[in-house]
């Protein structure tokens, strides 16, 4: 009987050894644009007559970007390092989750902002260890009309030329989750890089995820996305509008059947109409949270943020899709794209 006890013992500090062994340094592996994010609230008016689209992400070239910077010079506003997949990897990481940022910047002023915000944030980077070239980082100048709407005209600058140099594979295979900002495609080297780190995560059995990013990735980048897609992909984020294009359709019933053949499982978002989840068997119904919206910028990227760390903290996909529910619903009740940390975590007690 003793000996049986010494045996049940060591088996099971076996497998508490193995377990250790197994566990991941980083909840998620994020990749994307590092840009500094600069936000302004101006009038529709303004956009017109700075000849603006509103309401989607517009690439511009250096000369347009000095050109806006210059028109804007009277309006106050806001920096913090962003990007989409960067704002995700900061909420994740304010509600405790670990992350790991790959991107780049140059060796300017701008670029050792973007690095030390990232710091300040609890997230590792490729930035600590390489050599930054020379150059210019990546602007965004996001535009918030009275409506809560957002329209941003990005200047990528160096983070144009993201490639596989900036991956760094160790890194990548120790995390539960490699994260992938949509928003990488117009960039050929950009969606190589995506292609390669996604090939590597397959390769190490890390899941993979995808954000659409804005509707103009999926309608005019969709080979590229689908590349990067390959044979399909844990799991997807989208909003309503990007899940239509994408699928070149107009019901969404339809866009949910071509999203079941790009990867096991998605969410997509629905503004003040919740969100939709496919848990790789059948739809979840989340219910949104009621609040009055004054800047939409970074709610999806929130969305996505809070999602991964529920799934990568023990939650169903329900408690973690009503947590990036309310995330979500808090970051468009206020100005920008992050929250305050408590502010954040708070939720998790909600």
């Amino acid at each position: 009987m003793r000996l049986f006890f010494t045996i049940s013992l060591l088996y099971h500090s076996l497998l508490i050894v193995i377990e250790i062994a197994t566990m991941k340094k980083y909840n998620v592996c994020g990749i994307g644009n590092a840009l500094v994010d600069m936000e302004f609230e101006v009038s529709v008016e303004q956009l017109q007559e700075f000849q603006i689209d509103k309401g989607v992400m517009t690439l511009v070239d250096e000369m347009r970007h000095w050109d806006l910077v210059d028109r804007l010079k009277t309006v106050p506003s806001k920096r913090i390092c962003g990007g989409s997949a960067a704002n995700s990897m900061v909420a994740l990481s304010q509600l405790g989750g670990k992350a790991y940022y790959s991107c780049k910047v140059a060796a300017d002023e701008t670029g050792s902002f973007f690095l030390e915000d990232l710091l300040r944030c609890g997230i590792e980077t490729n930035l600590q260890h390489q050599h930054r070239e020379d150059g210019i980082t990546g602007k965004c100048l996001v535009l918030v009309t009275p409506d809560a709407d957002r329209t941003m005209n990005t200047f990528l600058g160096i983070t144009g030329n993201f490639s596989t140099n900036e991956l760094v594979e160790k890194e990548l295979k120790n995390s539960e989750y490699l994260y992938i900002e949509g928003y990488l495609m117009p960039s050929p080297t950009g969606k190589e890089a995506a292609i390669r780190a996604r090939e590597m995560a397959e390769e190490a059995g890390v899941k993979t995820s995808l954000s659409l990013s804005d509707p103009n990735m999926a309608e005019f980048f969709k080979e590229a996305l689908l590349k990067v897609i390959g044979s399909g992909l844990d799991f997807i984020f989208a909003n309503e509008s990007e899940v239509l294009k994408l699928a070149e359709t107009e019901n969404i019933n339809d866009g949910i059947a071509y999203l079941k053949t790009l990867a096991k499982c998605f969410a997509i978002t629905r503004g003040s109409e919740g969100s939709l989840i496919f848990d790789g068997e059948k739809m979840l119904e989340i219910a949104p949270v009621t609040v009055k919206a004054i800047d939409t910028v970074g709610a999806g990227d929130m969305y996505a943020g809070a999602f991964l760390y529920g799934i990568t903290h023990g939650m169903s996909f329900t408690e973690a899709g009503n947590l990036a529910s309310r995330a979500a619903a808090k970051i468009v009740s206020r100005f920008g794209p992050r929250m305050e940390t408590e502010a954040l975590q708070s939720l998790l007690t909600t």
